[in-house]
């Protein structure tokens, strides 16, 4: 599987490595197929600028996803789409309920990759069932110590 990680932001120091896995847990956890995925960390004015370009809204948001390719036999190659997570999003979240900020960017990732593979949470219910999933994943990524890690806990 093809993982492209960018890191267009300078908000908070990221640490990439674990990126990749924690993208193959998440699509192998759901038992889906993929052969290529795009992760762009982005500062807020693009995550804004996107927002108001493909949803009418110009707020800051978490991440924004776009995905791509359905496998089938017909497309045996899947580009299941890309991810845009906004870390200075995560950031005001962490410090205004007090928790990790890693893990929050980690969630916003889990986030878009889900929607990535057909969740959504528009609904009540299609809400309820994205927050159970994220919740599975969570817990199977911090069991396994795959979570976004400050740049810092590199050097």
């Amino acid at each position: 599987m093809q993982i492209h990680v960018f890191n267009e932001q300078s908000d908070l120091p990221l640490s990439l490595k674990n990126v990749p896995s924690i993208v193959k847990a998440v699509i192998a956890f759901e038992g889906k197929k993929c052969d290529e995925v795009a992760i762009h960390f982005v500062d807020t004015k693009t995550i804004c600028r996107l927002h108001e370009q493909f949803f009418d809204d110009a707020s800051p948001t978490d991440c924004i996803s776009f995905p791509m390719d359905s496998a089938d036999e017909k497309n045996p190659y899947t580009m299941l789409g890309e991810v845009f997570v906004c870390p200075k999003t995560a950031l005001e979240y962490a410090k205004k309920h007090r928790v990790d900020v890693y893990e929050e960017t980690t969630l916003y990732l889990i986030h878009g990759l889900l929607h990535l593979m057909g969740y959504d949470d528009i609904s009540i219910k299609a809400c309820t069932l994205m927050r159970s999933a994220e919740k599975r994943h969570m817990t199977n990524l911090i069991e396994r110590g795959l979570i976004i890690k400050n740049l810092k806990s590199e050097i």
